[in-house]
């Protein structure tokens, strides 16, 4: 009779576990010591030895002579729980999780064993017994013959009732990692004389995810393949999609070219494989790749074939480490979708195209693979030789009026002069001409306007300098900030007056209130307009107002008004006489 190999190399001692060396040594102890519990719950993800621990538990308890506390395997009593003894019972809780069985259970738990110390009850996936079940079984649990012993294994503990929970030593049993599978498989595959590539163990091992049992179903399938184990083989029984083939899909997610990702993604879905499996091919792929960026040992990592590592190399080399990261987090969101959609094939698509149209999606992950890739398009222009527009780096500027004509240099080797700049009578600098101001510089650069040290970067004004006009009643006279160009319409200029705020203003409050104006150009004369009583005050205090008459100053505006709608423009005529006879009052009527 053929035994899976899951079956046929279970191990038989403790000795011969893959890890979960801390339960093997807390029940090797007890062992030893002569101090064993009556109940145990062994937890853990399925496929890690819960149930085969717990074998190899109960026959140790009851052998004559243990060996470094594992059973010995010789003794008569070891013997016969080999071939089946009523001392050691093994329930299913799945089907036997009525309230009958388990008063069946303790009924018969009061009898002694027949050949050893102990009578062992192992209780698999209790957490499917009923409440009825879980109470007929707590009385026994709670206080059980001197001769019983309990083990209760589960993948879902948190499924147990409390007092059940209370009344066990609970041993929770680990994942096993990838490199203990690796070499569990190898000596399995040696002791059976099958050829194998060391790429091979390692794929099967990473699709065990863990479960040693797992990646054994898997290794028998893959050594029913062929004769020898093959990284193609074990590809081709995994169904996953052709390697070099996801590597241009993935290449064409990271290049951003959307048409060639549908395209690949539509040929490889037409060929039969399922939505949720290319999901997760893709997914590893990624990980791969990112792995191969940012880890100097990557090979050795991934056990990859030469020739499949280079092709991930070369994927991670060309890719940004941002644009790998977002495309994994909505690959991985997707995963998750598949399952309560009913038209899978929608839904990767349309992942598939967020991915590959970073330029129309609007979250802070995609900006910054934009913005990388703008630099790296930088950078090979001026590899080039090709010039550059950049921002330049602030700078301090010193006082208009002490800027001089530079004078010629005399010598053979001098520079020509520079041109003279226009200036007044006054020696004053003449303003350039008003200037359409670039998009990205008026709206995305952090040049000297934007700098924390803007009243830091003006020299004192000269005598000689002519004075400038007059500041509105509303804005208090400040420091003139040099400007890339004044805004030409309304809303442009409430855009780069609201960036600005966000930047010179630590009033959060403010800046809240600010979002929800209206604005206007009448003239020269920018206007703020709300309908909201509260806010109007609010911004009608000095320290607000200057708060705002500094942001606008720095786009170019000096002249602006805070306006309550349908409140008429202020009479200056009145506010003139308002000063002139302060001891009398004026009203509007």
């Amino acid at each position: 009779m053929h035994l899976s190999l899951y079956r046929k190399f279970r191990p038989q001692s403790f000795d011969e576990m893959v890890r979960q060396e801390h339960v093997v040594r807390i029940l090797k102890n007890q062992i030893e010591s002569g101090s064993v519990g009556h109940a145990y719950l062994f937890t853990g993800p399925r496929g890690t030895g819960k149930t085969t621990v717990a074998r190899i538990f109960a026959r140790a308890i009851n052998c004559e002579a243990p060996v470094n506390g594992s059973p010995c395997g010789k003794c008569p009593t070891c013997l016969a729980l080999r071939d089946g003894s009523l001392d050691v019972t093994e329930i299913d809780a799945a089907s036997n999780n009525g309230v009958d069985q388990m008063r069946d259970l303790r009924e018969k738990v009061q009898y002694p064993p027949v050949n050893g110390k102990y009578k062992v009850y192992i209780i698999d996936e209790v957490h499917m017994l009923t409440d009825s079940a879980f109470n007929a079984l707590l009385k026994t649990l709670e206080e059980p013959p001197a001769h019983a012993v309990f083990i209760l294994a589960t993948t879902e503990p948190q499924k147990l009732p409390a007092t059940i929970l209370s009344r066990c030593m609970r041993l929770d049993f680990k994942l096993i990692p990838e490199e203990d599978l690796e070499k569990h498989l190898m000596r399995i595959l040696d002791g059976i004389g099958k050829k194998y590539e060391r790429e091979a163990v390692s794929a099967i091992a990473r699709a065990g995810a863990g479960s040693d049992r797992d990646m054994l179903s898997i290794a028998e399938m893959c050594i029913a393949y062929s004769d020898a184990l093959t990284y193609d083989g074990v590809t081709a029984v995994l169904g996953a999609a052709d390697f070099h083939v996801t590597c241009g899909l993935v290449s064409a997610l990271l290049k951003a070219d959307a048409a060639d990702a549908v395209g690949r993604t539509e040929s490889i879905l037409s060929e039969g494989k399922a939505v949720g499996v290319l999901v997760r091919n893709v997914l590893e792929l990624l990980n791969q790749v990112l792995v191969a960026k940012t880890c100097a040992s990557a090979e050795k990592l991934l056990s990859l074939p030469r020739e499949l590592f280079k092709e991930v190399k070369a994927l991670a080399d060309g890719a940004d480490g941002k644009a790998i990261l977002r495309a994994t987090e909505i690959l991985a969101k997707t995963e998750n979708e598949l399952r309560y959609t009913a038209s899978p094939r929608i839904v990767l698509e349309t992942a598939i195209v967020r991915i590959a149209t970073p330029s129309q999606d609007y979250d802070i992950d995609a900006l910054l693979v934009r913005m990388n890739a703008l630099e790296k398009e930088l950078n090979a222009l001026k590899q080039t030789g090709v010039p550059v527009l950049s921002t330049p780096a602030p700078t301090k500027t010193p006082a208009l009026g002490a800027i001089k004509t530079p004078e010629p240099v005399s010598g053979p080797a001098s520079e020509p002069a520079p041109e003279p700049k226009p200036q007044t009578e006054d020696g004053d600098l003449l303003p350039p001409p008003p200037e359409e101001p670039m998009f990205e510089e008026a709206y995305f650069s952090d040049g000297p306007d934007a700098s924390p040290d803007r009243e830091t970067a003006e020299a004192p004004r000269t005598a000689e300098r002519r004075e400038p006009p007059a500041a509105t009643p509303a804005s208090p006279a400040l420091a003139a900030a040099p400007v890339i160009g004044v805004p030409k319409d309304a809303m442009t200029a409430f855009g780069m007056f609201m960036r600005t705020l966000r930047k010179t203003c630590r009033n959060g409050v403010l800046v809240t209130i600010c979002s929800d104006l209206e604005a206007e150009f009448e003239g020269s004369l920018f206007v703020l307009f709300t309908d909201n009583e509260t806010v109007f005050r609010s911004l009608k205090r000095e320290e607000h107002t200057a708060a705002l008459g500094q942001a606008l100053s720095q786009i170019g505006i000096s002249e602006f008004e805070v306006r309550k709608k349908g409140q008429p423009a202020e009479d200056g005529g009145i506010e003139q006489l308002k000063r002139d006879f302060k001891d009398y009052p004026i009203e509007l009527k």
